[in-house]
Protein backbone atom coordinates (compact mmCIF):
# COMPACT_ATOMS: atom_id res chain seq x y z
CA UNK A 1 0.00 0.00 0.00
CA UNK A 2 1.36 3.42 -0.98
CA UNK A 3 1.99 6.09 1.67
CA UNK A 4 -0.75 8.34 0.25
CA UNK A 5 -3.27 5.50 0.27
CA UNK A 6 -2.44 4.59 3.85
CA UNK A 7 -2.65 8.18 5.07
CA UNK A 8 -6.07 8.39 3.41
CA UNK A 9 -7.09 5.16 5.13
CA UNK A 10 -6.12 6.22 8.63
CA UNK A 11 -7.13 9.82 8.06
CA UNK A 12 -10.61 8.83 6.98
CA UNK A 13 -10.98 6.49 9.91
CA UNK A 14 -9.71 8.94 12.50
CA UNK A 15 -10.87 12.34 11.27
CA UNK A 16 -14.64 12.16 11.55
CA UNK A 17 -14.78 10.98 15.18
CA UNK A 18 -13.05 14.22 16.25
CA UNK A 19 -15.93 16.20 14.76
CA UNK A 20 -18.46 13.76 16.13
CA UNK A 21 -17.18 14.19 19.65
CA UNK A 22 -18.76 17.63 19.72
CA UNK A 23 -22.19 15.99 19.41
CA UNK A 24 -21.65 12.66 21.19
CA UNK A 25 -20.22 11.61 24.55
CA UNK A 26 -16.41 11.65 24.41
CA UNK A 27 -14.84 8.43 23.18
CA UNK A 28 -11.55 7.10 24.54
CA UNK A 29 -8.56 7.94 22.37
CA UNK A 30 -5.63 5.60 21.64
CA UNK A 31 -2.29 6.90 20.39
CA UNK A 32 -0.72 4.51 17.85
CA UNK A 33 2.95 5.48 17.64
CA UNK A 34 5.79 4.02 15.60
CA UNK A 35 9.32 5.06 14.78
CA UNK A 36 8.88 3.50 11.32
CA UNK A 37 6.86 4.80 8.40
CA UNK A 38 3.11 4.27 8.64
CA UNK A 39 3.09 3.59 4.90
CA UNK A 40 4.36 0.08 5.68
CA UNK A 41 2.15 -0.54 8.70
CA UNK A 42 -1.31 -1.17 7.23
CA UNK A 43 -1.33 -4.87 8.12
CA UNK A 44 -0.25 -4.14 11.70
CA UNK A 45 -2.99 -1.53 12.07
CA UNK A 46 -5.58 -3.93 10.66
CA UNK A 47 -4.51 -6.62 13.14
CA UNK A 48 -4.59 -4.14 16.03
CA UNK A 49 -8.11 -3.05 15.06
CA UNK A 50 -9.13 -6.72 14.94
CA UNK A 51 -7.94 -7.21 18.51
CA UNK A 52 -9.87 -4.14 19.62
CA UNK A 53 -12.97 -5.42 17.85
CA UNK A 54 -12.72 -8.84 19.51
CA UNK A 55 -12.81 -7.06 22.86
CA UNK A 56 -15.70 -4.77 21.94
CA UNK A 57 -14.07 -1.60 20.56
CA UNK A 58 -14.57 -0.44 16.97
CA UNK A 59 -12.67 2.53 15.62
CA UNK A 60 -15.03 5.38 14.80
CA UNK A 61 -17.89 3.93 16.87
CA UNK A 62 -16.65 3.75 20.44
CA UNK A 63 -12.92 4.47 20.22
CA UNK A 64 -10.67 6.94 18.36
CA UNK A 65 -7.14 6.11 17.20
CA UNK A 66 -4.59 8.85 16.52
CA UNK A 67 -1.65 7.73 14.37
CA UNK A 68 1.85 9.19 14.63
CA UNK A 69 5.12 8.16 12.96
CA UNK A 70 8.74 9.26 13.37
CA UNK A 71 9.40 8.16 9.75
CA UNK A 72 12.35 5.84 10.48
CA UNK A 73 13.96 8.23 12.96
CA UNK A 74 14.30 8.05 16.75
CA UNK A 75 14.84 11.77 17.40
CA UNK A 76 11.23 12.96 16.80
CA UNK A 77 9.73 10.37 19.17
CA UNK A 78 9.74 12.49 22.38
CA UNK A 79 7.92 15.32 20.59
CA UNK A 80 5.41 12.87 19.13
CA UNK A 81 4.77 11.44 22.59
CA UNK A 82 4.20 14.98 23.85
CA UNK A 83 1.76 15.54 21.01
CA UNK A 84 -0.23 12.43 21.96
CA UNK A 85 -0.25 13.45 25.63
CA UNK A 86 -1.64 16.86 24.63
CA UNK A 87 -4.39 15.04 22.72
CA UNK A 88 -5.37 13.43 26.06
CA UNK A 89 -5.00 9.89 24.81
CA UNK A 90 -6.06 7.15 27.22
CA UNK A 91 -3.02 5.02 26.31
CA UNK A 92 -0.18 4.73 23.82
CA UNK A 93 0.54 1.68 21.68
CA UNK A 94 3.98 1.39 20.12
CA UNK A 95 6.91 -0.69 19.01
CA UNK A 96 10.12 -0.91 21.05
CA UNK A 97 11.63 2.53 20.54
CA UNK A 98 8.23 4.24 20.61
CA UNK A 99 7.31 2.54 23.88
CA UNK A 100 10.67 3.46 25.42
CA UNK A 101 10.15 7.10 24.43
CA UNK A 102 6.67 7.05 25.96
CA UNK A 103 7.91 5.45 29.16
CA UNK A 104 10.66 8.06 29.45
CA UNK A 105 8.06 10.81 29.15
CA UNK A 106 5.37 9.55 31.51
CA UNK A 107 4.98 7.18 34.44
CA UNK A 108 1.20 7.55 34.54
CA UNK A 109 -0.12 7.07 31.02
CA UNK A 110 -0.66 3.38 30.15
CA UNK A 111 1.60 1.96 27.43
CA UNK A 112 1.05 -1.20 25.38
CA UNK A 113 4.16 -2.31 23.50
CA UNK A 114 4.80 -4.86 20.78
CA UNK A 115 8.46 -5.84 20.77
CA UNK A 116 10.82 -8.41 19.35
CA UNK A 117 13.24 -7.64 22.17
CA UNK A 118 13.31 -8.71 25.79
CA UNK A 119 11.14 -6.05 27.50
CA UNK A 120 12.88 -6.67 30.83
CA UNK A 121 16.36 -6.03 29.41
CA UNK A 122 15.02 -3.01 27.53
CA UNK A 123 13.67 -1.55 30.79
CA UNK A 124 10.04 -1.55 29.73
CA UNK A 125 8.88 -3.82 32.59
CA UNK A 126 10.24 -5.22 35.84
CA UNK A 127 9.33 -8.79 34.88
CA UNK A 128 7.10 -10.68 32.45
CA UNK A 129 4.63 -11.82 35.11
CA UNK A 130 4.60 -8.59 37.10
CA UNK A 131 5.30 -5.61 34.83
CA UNK A 132 5.07 -3.32 37.84
CA UNK A 133 4.72 0.03 36.07
CA UNK A 134 2.64 1.75 33.43
CA UNK A 135 3.67 -0.55 30.55
CA UNK A 136 2.80 -4.05 29.38
CA UNK A 137 2.29 -5.68 26.02
CA UNK A 138 3.36 -8.45 23.70
CA UNK A 139 6.84 -9.89 23.21
CA UNK A 140 7.89 -12.04 20.29
CA UNK A 141 11.50 -12.84 21.11
CA UNK A 142 13.02 -13.10 17.64
CA UNK A 143 16.23 -14.65 18.99
CA UNK A 144 14.31 -17.82 19.86
CA UNK A 145 13.69 -18.59 16.16
CA UNK A 146 17.30 -18.18 15.00
CA UNK A 147 18.22 -21.87 15.17
CA UNK A 148 15.05 -22.92 13.35
CA UNK A 149 15.59 -20.32 10.62
CA UNK A 150 19.15 -21.48 10.00
CA UNK A 151 18.12 -25.13 9.95
CA UNK A 152 15.39 -24.47 7.39
CA UNK A 153 17.84 -22.48 5.27
CA UNK A 154 20.32 -25.37 5.46
CA UNK A 155 17.64 -27.77 4.25
CA UNK A 156 16.77 -25.49 1.34
CA UNK A 157 20.43 -24.84 0.41
CA UNK A 158 22.36 -27.86 1.75
CA UNK A 159 25.53 -27.08 -0.23
CA UNK A 160 25.93 -23.58 1.21
CA UNK A 161 28.91 -23.98 3.56
CA UNK A 162 29.23 -20.20 4.01
CA UNK A 163 26.20 -18.14 5.03
CA UNK A 164 26.14 -14.35 4.87
CA UNK A 165 24.46 -12.45 7.70
CA UNK A 166 23.07 -8.96 7.20
CA UNK A 167 23.19 -7.26 10.60
CA UNK A 168 21.07 -4.28 11.63
CA UNK A 169 22.89 -2.61 14.57
CA UNK A 170 19.73 -0.62 15.39
CA UNK A 171 18.00 -3.86 16.39
CA UNK A 172 17.46 -4.52 20.11
CA UNK A 173 20.43 -6.30 21.77
CA UNK A 174 22.34 -6.80 18.48
CA UNK A 175 25.32 -8.46 20.15
CA UNK A 176 23.13 -11.05 21.85
CA UNK A 177 21.37 -11.86 18.57
CA UNK A 178 24.71 -12.10 16.78
CA UNK A 179 25.92 -14.54 19.43
CA UNK A 180 22.77 -16.66 19.04
CA UNK A 181 23.25 -16.84 15.27
CA UNK A 182 26.87 -17.96 15.71
CA UNK A 183 25.90 -20.67 18.18
CA UNK A 184 23.20 -21.95 15.82
CA UNK A 185 25.63 -21.94 12.87
CA UNK A 186 28.27 -23.85 14.85
CA UNK A 187 25.65 -26.49 15.63
CA UNK A 188 25.05 -27.20 11.93
CA UNK A 189 28.65 -26.75 10.80
CA UNK A 190 28.29 -23.53 8.83
CA UNK A 191 30.67 -20.59 8.51
CA UNK A 192 29.24 -17.08 8.82
CA UNK A 193 30.12 -13.72 7.29
CA UNK A 194 28.71 -10.83 9.38
CA UNK A 195 28.28 -7.39 7.83
CA UNK A 196 26.60 -4.48 9.62
CA UNK A 197 24.56 -1.98 7.60
CA UNK A 198 23.51 1.55 8.50
CA UNK A 199 22.75 3.06 5.08
CA UNK A 200 21.51 2.09 1.63
CA UNK A 201 25.07 2.21 0.38
CA UNK A 202 26.13 -0.17 3.17
CA UNK A 203 23.56 -2.67 1.93
CA UNK A 204 24.88 -2.49 -1.63
CA UNK A 205 28.45 -2.95 -0.43
CA UNK A 206 27.44 -5.82 1.88
CA UNK A 207 26.15 -7.85 -1.04
CA UNK A 208 29.34 -7.21 -2.99
CA UNK A 209 31.28 -8.51 0.01
CA UNK A 210 29.10 -11.59 0.30
CA UNK A 211 29.69 -12.44 -3.37
CA UNK A 212 33.44 -11.86 -3.16
CA UNK A 213 33.73 -14.13 -0.11
CA UNK A 214 31.76 -16.97 -1.64
CA UNK A 215 28.57 -16.93 0.43
CA UNK A 216 26.05 -19.52 -0.73
CA UNK A 217 23.04 -18.27 1.23
CA UNK A 218 21.88 -15.23 3.21
CA UNK A 219 20.44 -14.83 6.70
CA UNK A 220 18.82 -11.40 7.07
CA UNK A 221 18.76 -10.04 10.61
CA UNK A 222 15.93 -8.06 12.10
CA UNK A 223 15.75 -4.40 13.05
CA UNK A 224 13.93 -1.25 11.98
CA UNK A 225 16.52 -0.17 9.42
CA UNK A 226 16.70 -3.47 7.53
CA UNK A 227 12.96 -4.18 7.86
CA UNK A 228 12.09 -0.87 6.21
CA UNK A 229 14.39 -1.61 3.27
CA UNK A 230 13.03 -5.04 2.50
CA UNK A 231 12.43 -4.31 -1.20
CA UNK A 232 16.06 -3.25 -1.65
CA UNK A 233 17.36 -6.28 0.24
CA UNK A 234 15.12 -8.72 -1.63
CA UNK A 235 16.10 -7.20 -5.00
CA UNK A 236 19.81 -7.43 -4.20
CA UNK A 237 19.47 -11.02 -3.02
CA UNK A 238 17.85 -11.88 -6.35
CA UNK A 239 20.47 -9.97 -8.35
CA UNK A 240 23.32 -11.79 -6.59
CA UNK A 241 21.56 -15.17 -6.69
CA UNK A 242 21.57 -15.60 -2.91
CA UNK A 243 18.81 -17.76 -1.37
CA UNK A 244 17.75 -15.77 1.67
CA UNK A 245 15.97 -16.35 4.97
CA UNK A 246 13.91 -13.56 6.52
CA UNK A 247 11.92 -13.26 9.73
CA UNK A 248 8.69 -11.75 8.32
CA UNK A 249 6.38 -12.96 5.56
CA UNK A 250 6.35 -9.44 4.07
CA UNK A 251 9.84 -10.12 2.72
CA UNK A 252 8.59 -13.28 1.02
CA UNK A 253 5.57 -11.60 -0.55
CA UNK A 254 8.05 -8.98 -1.83
CA UNK A 255 10.00 -11.77 -3.56
CA UNK A 256 12.21 -13.27 -0.86
CA UNK A 257 12.75 -17.02 -0.72
CA UNK A 258 11.56 -17.94 2.77
CA UNK A 259 10.62 -16.57 6.17
CA UNK A 260 10.20 -18.09 9.57
CA UNK A 261 9.21 -16.16 12.63
CA UNK A 262 6.51 -15.03 14.97
CA UNK A 263 3.31 -13.82 13.33
CA UNK A 264 3.53 -10.03 13.66
CA UNK A 265 -0.14 -9.67 12.78
CA UNK A 266 -1.09 -11.97 15.66
CA UNK A 267 1.13 -9.97 18.03
CA UNK A 268 -0.68 -6.74 17.12
CA UNK A 269 -4.04 -8.46 17.46
CA UNK A 270 -3.05 -9.41 21.01
CA UNK A 271 -1.96 -5.82 21.63
CA UNK A 272 -5.42 -4.67 20.56
CA UNK A 273 -6.99 -6.98 23.11
CA UNK A 274 -4.71 -5.66 25.86
CA UNK A 275 -5.47 -2.06 24.89
CA UNK A 276 -9.18 -2.87 25.21
CA UNK A 277 -8.71 -4.37 28.66
CA UNK A 278 -6.90 -1.23 29.80
CA UNK A 279 -9.67 0.96 28.39
CA UNK A 280 -12.10 -1.10 30.47
CA UNK A 281 -10.16 -0.31 33.64
CA UNK A 282 -7.41 -2.91 34.06
CA UNK A 283 -3.94 -1.64 34.95
CA UNK A 284 -0.77 -2.41 32.94
CA UNK A 285 1.10 -3.32 36.12
CA UNK A 286 -1.33 -6.21 36.66
CA UNK A 287 -1.34 -7.53 33.07
CA UNK A 288 1.51 -10.02 32.45
CA UNK A 289 3.51 -9.52 29.28
CA UNK A 290 2.13 -11.88 26.64
CA UNK A 291 4.50 -13.97 24.55
CA UNK A 292 3.21 -14.51 21.05
CA UNK A 293 3.46 -18.20 20.22
CA UNK A 294 2.08 -18.27 16.69
CA UNK A 295 4.84 -18.91 14.14
CA UNK A 296 4.75 -18.82 10.35
CA UNK A 297 6.93 -20.56 7.78
CA UNK A 298 6.43 -19.13 4.28
CA UNK A 299 8.09 -20.20 1.02
CA UNK A 300 8.06 -18.41 -2.34
CA UNK A 301 8.16 -21.08 -5.06
CA UNK A 302 8.58 -18.53 -7.83
CA UNK A 303 11.75 -17.28 -6.19
CA UNK A 304 12.96 -20.84 -5.63
CA UNK A 305 12.47 -21.54 -9.34
CA UNK A 306 14.36 -18.37 -10.31
CA UNK A 307 17.23 -19.52 -8.06
CA UNK A 308 17.01 -23.03 -9.53
CA UNK A 309 16.33 -24.54 -6.13
CA UNK A 310 14.41 -27.73 -5.57
CA UNK A 311 12.25 -27.48 -2.45
CA UNK A 312 12.39 -30.82 -0.58
CA UNK A 313 8.92 -32.25 -0.11
CA UNK A 314 9.40 -32.58 3.66
CA UNK A 315 10.27 -28.88 3.87
CA UNK A 316 7.35 -27.83 1.72
CA UNK A 317 5.03 -29.87 3.94
CA UNK A 318 6.16 -27.79 6.94
CA UNK A 319 5.19 -24.49 5.31
CA UNK A 320 2.17 -22.58 6.61
CA UNK A 321 1.91 -20.78 3.29
CA UNK A 322 3.39 -21.43 -0.16
CA UNK A 323 3.45 -18.60 -2.67
CA UNK A 324 3.04 -20.14 -6.11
Amino acid sequence: MRRREFVTLIGGAAAWPHAARAQQPPMPVIGFLRDTSLADEAYRVTAFRQGLKEAGFIEGQNVVIIYRSAEDQARPLPALVGDLVSERVALIVGNTRSALAAKAATTMLPIVFVTGADPVLEGLVASFNRPGGNATGVSFLSATVVAKRLELLRQLVPKAAVIAVLVDPSAPQPEGVRRDIQVAANAIGRQLIFVEVRSNRDIEEAFATFTQRGAGALFVGTGPFVNNRREQVVALAARHGLPASYVTREHVTAGGLMSYGTSITDAYRLAGIYASRILKGEKPAELPVQQSTKFEFVINLRTAKALRLEIPEQVRALADDVIE
